[in-house]
């Protein structure tokens, strides 16, 4: 028998989507989410999509975004925005929530905050906040 991948383990689509759903709620509500959310559109709903369709494929579900809009190439499509440390960290905080509030495994939230961490740093591409 198969382990199970990370999708199967928080609930399937149906998590992903509360999941993405929270995360841009509080990056909407936070005040010290706000040099990360001037990165995004007013309207959110696009980046959830985008953000919704990745994830099902990165948490080892169908592979939406790939099959919709091909290889996801993260860092390029992040490189017209500035994205300096602050931002990061304020992706993180806002992630690290929605997670601690969807996800009661600490061993599985745990390794989930290391990998979009080791992706938040890789998307760092400005000294300087925007």
């Amino acid at each position: 028998m198969s382990a199970l991948s990370i999708f199967e383990r928080i609930g399937g689509s149906e998590a992903v989507r509360k999941l993405v759903e929270r995360f841009y709620g509080l990056m909407d509500e936070q005040p010290e989410a706000y040099a990360v959310r001037q990165l995004h559109p007013q309207d959110l709903q696009g980046s959830a999509e985008s953000l919704r369709l990745f994830l099902s494929g990165w948490f080892g579900g169908p592979p939406l975004y790939a099959e919709q809009r091909g290889h996801p190439r993260l860092r390029m499509r992040h490189l017209p925005y500035r994205i300096g440390k602050l931002e990061r960290d304020e992706w993180m905080m806002c992630m690290a929530q929605a997670l601690d509030e969807q996800i009661d495994d600490p061993m599985l939230k745990n390794a989930i905050l290391g990998a979009f961490s080791s992706m938040a740093d890789h998307m760092i591409n400005s000294a300087t906040p925007a």
